[in-house]
């Protein structure tokens, strides 16, 4: 008795991890690594709906090389990224040097106050800014009318020429405060002996930035920009609200808009997930492309 009670515990000591990790594992499987490898085999169907499929090999990648759509898609949102990240981080690294600096009162308030648009999300954010573009009654219009004299007609939102800048705004109000709390965590974790022996040493405070702040702030810059870059190439949420659609001439339509579009509005999920995979592509190799720009790979000798 005492042998079958030794095996039995000997057992369960054996099976108890696996027993406790199954949940997560059965969980990870089901609904990330099955629904992975079936978009890879989607990816190479043409479908109808979810019932219909027929093997086309690489004519769905094929085909969105000769789309127009795609390729308007990918500019927009190419564009996008660029506007949001090259005026983005500066502005938060702007934000978050001032919030930083110990002769500003109500740190703590401001720097709540710009971090708190982001965590109403891009649905809300992206209803706010449709009132805020209206043509006569906007704020937007308002304030420009009354400081640089500009029409109270704008329409913001349809024209064309004007929906990019409208989404790089709202995201600017939406994001730099965000962004900037990584800067304030990366400025605070500066040893500031380092300072004072630049100022012992004669260096000026620009630099002093150079030369302390931005090698100690660095990785968490290298992280920012990176993550940034990302989530501006995902774009969904904030143009499909704020245009209900891709607006006009299609100038506010994205890679993941009109992945949604051919998946949901077309039914050709095949499509859809060839798009997706190519996204996942573009993304992959940008990043790696700014992680090699930026030494983010280089060890520290």
């Amino acid at each position: 008795m005492s042998m079958h009670r030794e095996t039995f515990w000997a057992l369960q000591r054996k099976a108890a991890p696996y027993l406790f990790v199954a949940p997560f594992v059965i969980v990870f499987c089901s609904f990330m690594v099955y629904p992975l490898l079936n978009s890879i085999w989607l990816a190479f169907q043409f479908t109808n709906g979810p019932q219909s499929s027929v093997f086309v090999g690489f004519d769905n990648f094929l085909f969105m090389l000769r789309d127009p759509d795609f390729w308007t898609a990918l500019k927009n949102t190419a564009i996008f990224t660029l506007f949001s990240v090259f005026l983005q981080l500066p502005l938060s690294l702007g934000l978050a040097l001032l919030l930083n600096a110990r002769w500003v009162r109500g740190r703590n308030f401001f720097r709540m106050a710009f971090f708190s648009p982001h965590l109403v999300g891009q649905v809300f954010v992206a209803l706010l800014f449709s009132l805020i573009f209206l043509p006569h009654y906007g704020l937007l219009n308002r304030a420009l009318h009354a400081v640089f004299g500009v029409g109270l007609d704008t329409k913001w939102l349809m024209n064309a020429n004007l929906v990019m800048p409208a989404l790089v705004l709202t995201s600017l109000w939406m994001y730099v405060g965000f962004n900037m709390i990584y800067f304030l965590a990366a400025l605070q974790a500066v040893d500031r002996n380092l300072y004072e022996a630049a100022m012992v040493d004669g260096a000026s405070r620009w630099q002093q930035f150079l030369h302390v702040t931005v090698p100690g702030i660095k990785p968490i810059a290298v992280f920012v920009i990176i993550m940034s870059t990302i989530g501006s190439f995902q774009l969904f949420e904030l143009p499909f609200v704020l245009l209900k659609g891709p607006g006009p001439d299609n100038s506010a339509l994205t890679i993941v808009m009109y992945l949604y579009n051919t998946g949901f509005s077309t039914g050709d999920l095949g499509y859809a997930s060839a798009i997706g995979w190519v996204l996942v592509l573009i993304i992959l190799t940008v990043s790696l492309a700014q992680a090699k720009v930026t030494g983010l790979w280089k060890k520290n000798v």
